[in-house]
């Protein structure tokens, strides 16, 4: 069936006709008697609208199972015109419209529209919904685009025991028939149909209130023993305090409820005052403090989201990044400034910039105001662009015109837009009034141009070891030739008693393809030098001779968590552009990892490390990197604190890194407590770590994982066995993967996410190197039948990483064929370009 796929064009014809008034739902999630419904639910929807031009036709959006009727004005509309593709036709609007539609829409399994599951542990029903970008349509009848905001009164039939939770807080309840409850809320705000919210089911709650706000934390009743409130609420109302001082604008909602809900397809939702979350955020097993700090960035960024998004929201979707953007920068200011994760801005320079980078230099990068002709376009872009080089920036921009101007210029931003719509020069009309500039120029190259610039020091030393000249270069890769201006500053590093130390610092502005910088003219010249110290702007960095020497030898020594940051950053960037050797960069990880403080930045790195072993080394000598990767691990698994951060990240390390009978023999002495580190907790996350890696290399089968799937009957459960069972090395079960995979709709998302975690590893490249043509052959069947989070995550996590010539052929004689969707192709072509990419750093590596 044709999926529905708004153009922007339509969408602006649409808003240019028309203007809501309101809307009332009313949904029935019983089966009539009380009970939860199975496969589809009951929704009315009321629509008061206005109509520019009397006479014209419209159309309204709706995904239904069935169209039981629709009334326009008072007059039965002939229903059997409806499609799922088209919505239901609108012919003869009058000036003032009510449009009254009766549906039976269905539950999903996908995470879209709304989304059912029934918990394996006690067999009780949760609903919740989740409508980005445009999925309202398949919970109730709307106009579905951020423009035509309006306000939404929402009536709903449940079971008596449930909660029930809206987007407001104010709320009448009455007895509903078959021993239901019927539940009246409040209207809401003016908001946008996507950040609509039901959340229904027995979940169990915690309440606490701040600043005269009501706060509510909602999550399974089954895992309600793992929720830990005091610590969520602290980073909640850390995040009002600052949001309410460095805004100047009062929470715009009634009620501030965060909930977390199974197979979850994103991080968080940020549905007006009733906020979803993963569920992995409430932690059942021991997590690392890098785990605990990103589930704070995503609480701040989904609050910063009240107000970027939920209160001012994008017009149309190319202004994505005006939400995400503002709430990844702010948030990590605030994580910052606000909480006691100081160093908030060492993790976004070494993940989320790096995420950033990366996303720049795929052949579908595309600017931070991007162009999104349709829904399915936008479908794709919630990526690295959209949100950390948006954020990334927004912070040089800061240091370019100042902290307070910029914030003046956000203030005047809310309160000029409140409960509207807003486009980029929207935007910028404040600021420049804030800041005093024209920023054209500054848009013209930050925001509507693609790629990212190389940063490299150019410098002579005299005799006597001083910098005689000292500039910096900046280029450009041909395609996108844009060189932009950066506010930035230049560090030198040199070694003594405190280690590896800053001696000087110089903030300036460079331009064009060379920049001289006089100021350093006489210097002694350093150990290192760091071109975009402090992490100012948003540029990849390049390390001289020396300056890579240094890093070798003393990176340990760098007291500074973001310097160290950065000059990580460097080498992994020089490594994935094929001009550091992977195994350089192994060494290099290996060597210094120890000396790391900040464990969000060793889970990185360890990661890295694992990437470049898969990807990036030569084959002849990537088993040894993997030898030496796991030996390291096994010896900081003896010798790291009891209970540290670094003992259980090492940890997890080893059991992907295993190779050898002797480290499967440790693992499986962790598995049956032979074998014990103190303080090493093992949980039932770590229990599935290490019987991970074991599966993987052949070291435990089916026999075990069914005894730990038992012993772990939960829903978290069933999907770390999804992954456990693709993960087996034999034919068979690569083959039952796969055709869970491509053919079997119903899995659900999560379990569905979790099988393709599995099928491809790097110790079974031989076994599934025949898949490489089936992927090609299956994806477009799939993403026809299967739109949305499933079939997006089908073709990235299933996209072979054969390091091969013939991968990138199959994906060229794929990306050839002229009717290709563009939303597929372009993940087909991120995916080539990463085998591409990996073909070049191999070569590097061999020579």
């Amino acid at each position: 069936m044709a999926v529905p796929n708004l153009t922007r064009d339509d969408a602006a014809a649409r808003a240019e006709l028309l203007a809501v008034h309101s809307y009332d739902l009313s949904l029935d999630v019983t089966d009539g008697a009380g009970h939860p419904g199975d496969k589809t639910f009951r929704s009315t929807t009321t629509v008061e609208f206005t109509c520019r031009r009397p006479g014209a036709d419209s159309f309204i959006d709706l995904i239904a199972e069935q169209v039981r009727s629709a009334t326009l004005n008072g007059v039965e509309l002939d229903v059997s015109t409806y499609t799922e593709e088209h919505g239901l036709p609108l012919p003869g609007l009058a000036e003032q419209n009510t449009l009254t539609i009766d549906a039976d829409c269905r539950y999903s399994n996908s995470g879209e529209g709304l989304h059912r599951f029934e918990d394996p542990e006690d067999g009780q029903v949760y609903l919740y919904s989740h409508f980005e970008p445009a999925e309202a349509k398949r919970m109730f009848a709307c106009f579905d685009q951020p423009d035509l905001k309006g306000p939404y009164t929402v009536h709903v039939t449940a079971p008596f025991d449930w909660q029930v939770v809206s987007n407001t807080g104010g709320r009448t309840i009455e007895a509903g028939p078959g021993g239901s409850q019927l539940v009246h809320f409040a209207p809401t705000k003016r908001i946008s149909t996507y950040l609509v919210a039901l959340i229904a089911g027995p979940y169990a709650r915690v309440t606490d209130e701040h600043d005269g706000i009501a706060l509510g934390l909602y999550c399974r009743a089954s895992l309600a023993k793992f929720l830990d409130p005091e610590e969520l609420f602290r980073v909640t109302k850390q995040g009002f305090d600052f949001y309410h001082r460095v805004f100047d604008y009062p929470y715009p909602f009634d009620k501030y409820d965060q909930l977390f809900v199974p197979e979850f397809n994103a991080g968080a939702m940020e549905n007006a005052g009733a906020v979803t979350f993963l569920e992995d955020y409430v932690f059942r097993s021991k997590v690392s403090r890098a785990r605990y700090e990103r589930r704070a960035e995503t609480v701040l960024h989904e609050l910063a989201h009240m107000w970027f998004g939920d209160l001012v929201t994008m017009r149309w979707w190319d202004d994505l990044w005006l939400n995400e953007s503002f709430a990844t920068y702010i948030s990590t200011l605030c994580q910052s400034e606000a909480t006691e994760y100081e160093t908030a801005w060492t993790t976004f320079a070494n993940t989320e910039k790096a995420w950033a980078y990366a996303q720049d230099q795929l052949p579908s990068t595309h600017p931070i105001a991007a162009d999104m002709v349709d829904v399915a376009a936008v479908e794709v872009n919630f990526d690295g662009i959209t949100y950390a080089k948006g954020a990334s920036v927004l912070k040089q921009f800061v240091a370019y015109v100042g902290r307070e101007e910029f914030l003046s210029g956000i203030r005047r931003y809310f309160r000029t837009h409140e409960y509207g719509n807003t486009t980029l020069a929207d935007l910028l009309g404040p600021l420049s009034e804030a800041t005093g500039r024209d920023l054209s120029e500054w848009a013209d190259q930050w925001l509507r141009t693609s790629q990212v610039n190389t940063l490299r020091p150019v410098f002579e030393l005299s005799d006597d070891g001083r910098y005689k000249s000292f500039a910096i270069e900046q280029t450009a890769v041909p395609d996108h030739p844009v060189l932009r201006n950066h506010r930035l500053a230049v560090g030198l590093y040199d070694s003594g008693p405190q280690g590896l130390t800053r001696t000087t610092r110089v903030e300036l502005d460079v331009t064009g393809a060379r920049t001289e910088v006089p100021e350093l003219v006489g210097t002694p010249s350093s150990d290192l030098v760091l071109v975009n110290d402090d992490d100012l702007t948003y540029a990849k960095l390049r390390l001289d001779e020396r300056s890579l020497r240094t890093l070798r030898e003393k990176l340990g020594t760098m007291p500074d968590s973001l310097a160290r940051a950065l000059c990580w950053s460097a080498a992994w960037d020089m490594t994935r552009d094929a001009e550091l050797p992977a195994r350089e960069w192994v060494e290099l990880v290996l060597n210094g990892v120890d000396a790391e403080t900040e464990s969000s930045v060793v889970q990185a790195l360890l990661a890295r490390v694992q990437s470049s072993l898969s990807s990036y080394a030569d084959p002849a000598w990537a088993p040894t990197g993997w030898t030496a990767l796991a030996d390291k691990a096994l010896r900081a698994l003896k010798s790291a604190a009891p209970g540290s951060d670094q003992q259980l990240l090492w940890s997890r390390t080893f059991a992907s890194a295993a190779r050898t009978e002797e480290h499967a023999a440790v693992l499986r002495g962790l598995l049956d407590g032979s074998v014990a580190f103190e303080g090493l907790a093992v949980d039932t996350d770590a229990r599935w770590a290490f019987l991970h890696g074991l599966v993987a290399i052949g070291a435990a089968g089916p026999a075990e994982i069914d005894a730990e799937a038992e012993r772990d009957a939960t829903a978290t459960g069933i999907r770390r066995a999804a992954t456990a069972r693709a993960l087996l090395p034999t034919a068979e079960a690569k083959e039952r993967a796969w055709q869970r995979a491509f053919h079997d709709d119903e899995v659900p998302n999560a379990v569905h996410e979790a099988l393709l975690l599995g099928f491809w590893h790097p110790a079974q490249r031989e076994l599934t190197a025949g898949y490489v043509e089936r992927y090609f052959a299956e994806i477009r069947p799939l993403w026809d039948r299967r739109p949305g989070e499933i079939a997006k995550n089908a073709v990235q996590y299933l996209f072979p990483p054969v390091v091969e010539q013939r991968t990138v052929d199959a994906a060229d004689a794929w990306l050839s064929a002229p009717d290709q969707p563009s939303s597929l192709r372009r993940l087909v072509s991120e995916g080539r370009d990463g085998i591409a990419r990996a073909l070049r750093a191999r070569e590097r590596d061999a020579r």
